[in-house]
């Protein structure tokens, strides 16, 4: 799994920390989305697939089976 987020088009609803903590975090100054793992773990995945779906904006972009440096 691969995870890449875009800042400029998230609205800061926090639905992403919600869904996987251990994943995403919000910038303090703004709410905006931050990456905290690009590749979790197997276990996170499940979490990182709800926080794409529920993302209002679709800020996230999950890559099955990818795996970049």
């Amino acid at each position: 799994m691969n995870i890449d987020v875009d800042q400029p088009r998230c609205v800061a609803a926090g639905h992403c920390v919600s869904a996987a903590p251990e994943v995403f975090d919000q910038r303090d100054e703004d709410g905006v989305v931050v990456l905290l793992d690009e590749h979790p773990d197997e276990h996170e995945h499940e979490r990182v697939r709800e926080a794409a779906l529920l993302c209002p904006s679709a800020a996230i972009t999950v890559r099955e089976g990818e795996r970049r440096s």
